[in-house]
């Protein structure tokens, strides 16, 4: 590559995987913690009572529900721990006294014995000010279901107090390494239930989630090149679908599941290609062009390909019809913008800029060109959006550590997710409803 895209290359990681032995430090499956360091403007007071009942399950699901939503930044919590009785139906609840404690919404329930050793959740929320249910639902679940259900109803509060869906119950994916024994980690959006998919004694880079959310596709080194994998995650099938001469990486899933778009060296400078996802014979993209295009990513729509380009001296982001046509600009501003991912709606992208020596994280309206920073650097990196749009999972140097970061897109709300010890680099959001 030449020089530009090399360093295109150390904010994509893959300098700092090949060329910085001992920098990572493996999780050995350690959750990350999480810390709040933002919040937003306007918080929602809300309360969470705990289930009548709940000291019956193995797990705390209100606990689960409360964190989730104060990680969010959008809630201020109303401590409702102490709570007796704890009600359970609209009528046995005294409106205003939690009023007069400042809260605009509670949670209430309970939980029931059921069969089999299964565990009824029921649930109620209601809007204080309105005397009225938002939100009634009952879960029927195994012990080890109760997690995703507190964080299933977490997703249920967050949509009916904001009008937008949740992301608590989505996963992540993320790459640690210790010595010369990298691992892509799976763990949930939260960094509980962390897992090692893929351990290798070679580099393991840009792990990218399948539109349903059941397969990653990412780089291994372990034929000595850098070869597309896509694994299937029940399964843990592995298939190699890019081997090409030179390099293949930067898989990008096109939305309908049944592509990839790759970078291949094979004909000299870098170029994206489209290819089955069962492998076969790719196409190349654009065929006149000696740039160096890399980091594709489909539209939501899949009819447009967002990708970095040095075509114009300097790496800057492009689009163009997949079904072929003219590639054209979108950032202008600055001399260094890469990794282009649009977002869940189409109406924007986020992307890695540098501006005044540091390297932040922004976003640009597609309609007005409008470009807003979310981060402040000195080096963060690696974007990926929430299903919702609301929030970007990036990875950033913290204190000479890599460390996963996750902000709203207005930048006010930021969360911290480091590892007990050790780094984690280049993050990936899964889809909703996985």
């Amino acid at each position: 590559m030449l020089t530009t895209l090399r360093r295109l290359a150390l904010l994509a990681g893959f300098l700092l995987l090949l060329l910085l032995p001992g920098l990572f430090v493996s999780a050995h499956a350690e959750a990350l913690n999480v810390e709040i360091v933002g919040a937003g403007a306007n918080q929602i007071p809300v309360a969470i009572a705990p289930l009548a009942s709940e000291p019956l399950l193995p797990e705390s699901v209100t606990a689960v529900i409360n964190a989730d939503l104060a990680r969010s930044g959008l809630f201020r919590l109303i401590d409702a721990s102490a709570i007796s009785p704890r009600p359970a139906e609209l009528a046995q609840l005294n409106i205003a006294e939690w009023r007069g404690q400042g809260a605009d919404a509670m949670l209430i329930g309970r939980v029931n014995a059921a069969a089999n050793g299964k565990w009824e959740i029921q649930v109620r929320l209601v809007d204080l000010a309105g005397n009225r249910q938002l939100l009634g639902q009952s879960f029927v679940v195994e012990p080890r279901q109760l997690r995703a259900t507190a964080h299933r109803i977490a997703d249920l509060i967050f949509e009916r107090l904001t009008g937008i869906p949740g992301v608590f119950g989505t996963r992540i994916a993320y790459i640690t390494r210790l010595g010369k024994r990298f691992e892509l980690m799976v763990a949930d959006a939260d960094g509980y239930n962390p897992r090692a998919v893929f351990t290798s004694t070679e580099p393991i880079i840009s792990p990218r989630w399948s539109p349903d959310g059941g397969r990653i596709a990412y780089v291994s080194f372990e034929r000595k090149k850098p070869v597309v994998v896509v694994q299937t995650l029940n399964t843990g099938d592995r298939r190699v679908v890019a081997d090409f001469k030179g390099s293949n990486s930067a898989p990008a899933w096109s939305p309908d599941g049944q592509r990839l778009a790759v970078v291949l060296t094979r004909d000299g400078s870098s170029q994206i290609h489209l290819m089955p996802v069962a492998g076969g014979e790719p196409q190349r993209l654009m065929k006149t062009t000696p740039a160096n295009d890399t980091e594709p990513a489909f539209s939501p729509d899949g009819r447009l390909l967002y990708f970095t380009s040095d075509r114009g001296g300097g790496p800057q982001i492009y689009r163009m019809p997949v079904a072929g046509g003219n590639a054209e600009r979108l950032t202008f501003e600055g001399d260094y913008n890469v990794s282009p991912r649009p977002s869940p709606d189409g109406k924007s992208i986020v992307f890695v800029q540098r501006y005044a020596g540091r390297f932040r994280i922004v976003t640009q309206d597609l309609g007005n060109r409008q470009v807003l920073p979310v981060t402040d650097g000195p080096v963060d990196e690696s974007p990926s959006y929430a299903p919702n749009g609301q929030l970007v999972l990036f990875s950033r140097m913290q204190g000479g550590r890599g460390e996963l970061a996750a902000a709203s897109v207005d930048g006010r709300v930021r969360q911290r997710l480091t590892l007990p010890s050790g780094d984690a680099r280049e993050p990936a959001w899964g889809p909703a409803g996985q």
